[in-house]
């Protein structure tokens, strides 16, 4: 298939034009009319390893973009350039879908397969869900189960749990003015917490790469509709906990 092929299939979910604009999802490395003679690789973003074990002539798609802002020039020992210097010298492309694909699928992905509550609205980036638990103790270790989390970072506002937003990533942005019992999403800071306790929200931070795993299983079957092979391999998490 050409890229030009895989990038309307990709389009046709999650349209580009829905992405913030403040994102740069899109054809990032490439040309349209390339012929993908490779593989094609899905993952949450891009290290060294997942680029120096995958074949030439291959594509990329990742969910968030390698580059966001200009860049001056391509220093091969530093990142991102020593990424893109190594995907250029085997000619791999990449399109990243990143905002629009967490608005039209990751989110409610992970919320219904994942955690799998009863969804009763949705809007944007956030996904609202009715508590199987009242308590907030319950509702924390059913989290920990299913995104297989060891702890977890949270804020409990010793109220009864009835309503949830989620949202993948970091979401924190987006709590403001939200009627609700419970937020859970990752990257969650100190004075979001702070402000949540006096406004009686709880708060369940999941992390940020352990919520948005998924995304390579979550797009995976829109391209298999189209008899495209792809690989989930997923890069790194950054951070290790001890």
């Amino acid at each position: 298939m050409k890229i030009a092929e895989i990038y309307e299939i990709l389009n046709s979910v999650a349209p580009f034009e829905m992405q913030e604009n403040w994102d740069n999802s899109g054809l990032l490395l490439g040309e349209m009319n390339t012929q993908i003679k490779g593989k094609i690789y899905l993952s949450l973003d891009l290290d060294s390893d997942l680029i120096e074990n995958a074949e030439e002539n291959s594509l990329f798609i990742t969910h968030h973009p390698l580059i966001f802002g200009g860049i001056k020039v391509i220093n091969p020992l530093k990142f991102p350039g020593n990424l893109i210097y190594k995907m250029i010298k085997k000619n791999i492309s990449l399109i990243s879908v990143h905002t629009n694909f967490d608005k039209c699928v990751l989110n409610q992905f992970v919320a219904t397969k994942i955690l799998g509550y009863e969804i009763y609205d949705k809007k944007d980036f956030l996904i609202f869900m009715r508590s199987p638990f009242e308590s907030f103790s319950a509702l924390c270790k059913d989290v920990k189960e299913k995104f297989e989390l060891e702890n977890l970072r949270v804020t409990d506002s010793k109220k009864k749990i009835k309503t949830i937003a989620f949202c993948t990533g970091s979401g924190s942005e987006l709590l403001d003015d939200l009627d609700i019992d419970c937020f859970i999403t990752g990257d969650l800071k100190y004075h979001t917490a702070l402000q949540s306790l006096e406004n009686r929200i709880s708060l369940i931070d999941i992390n940020h790469f352990e919520s948005e795993r998924y995304f390579g299983l979550s797009l995976a079957p829109f391209l298999q509709k189209f008899k495209s092979q792809v690989i989930i391999s997923n890069s790194k998490n950054p951070f290790q906990y001890i």
